[in-house]
């Protein structure tokens, strides 16, 4: 049954890209959620309506003032993040359920948004260490992002119990099956 929201949130570096990547991979009548951004493009491979709808600050506040917004934030210092209400209603129009991968602010208010028809869940590391070495083993960070990014995670790891489910991500294939076993029950509900 379409119409229905899965909502994955994490910490940086929990590995809840990963677990999306693979549901959607794997479930034809999933869609991705592209998140509008002000921040800049990593690389070259990230593209305009693919990775991210990417906006002007001023863009991004026309939007906010026409309320076509589910959630937004100011993420990072300058870098706002948002839903648009566009996207959700193009995927439904699909006939596919939404699956988001969010900060852990965001999926609370998506969670908040959605009700019953939304499925949030936590992705957890078994621990801070863990999370640090991941972020380390990317080697995207500089000194400041990594520090930045692991201040803000210990921070959202306090909210994990507001979401209906918290998925410990400490062996990979055990947690992408017991991400689609979540989801198949879901979508039974």
């Amino acid at each position: 049954m379409a119409g229905k929201a899965l909502i994955f949130s994490a910490p940086s570096g929990s590995g809840k890209t990963t677990i999306v990547k693979h549901l959607l991979k794997n479930n034809p009548d999933l869609g991705f959620s592209i998140s509008a951004s002000t921040r800049d493009r990593r690389g070259r491979n990230e593209q305009h309506g693919v990775d991210y709808y990417f906006l002007t600050p001023e863009e991004f506040k026309r939007k906010i003032d026409n309320n076509e917004f589910i959630e937004w934030e100011e993420v990072y210092e300058g870098n706002y993040y948002g839903t648009l209400k566009s996207e959700v209603e193009r995927i439904w129009k699909e006939g596919k359920n939404v699956i988001f991968d969010v900060d852990v602010k965001g999926g609370l208010n998506l969670k908040k948004y959605f009700g019953d028809k939304a499925l949030a869940v936590f992705v957890k590391v078994p621990s801070f260490d863990i999370l640090e070495q991941r972020l380390k083993g990317r080697g995207t960070e500089t000194h400041a992002s990594l520090s930045q990014r692991l201040f803000k995670a210990r921070f959202e790891m306090t909210f994990a119990d507001q979401f209906d489910v918290v998925l410990v991500n400490e062996n990979l294939d055990q947690a992408l099956a017991e991400a689609q076993r979540l989801y198949d029950e879901f979508k039974k509900k």
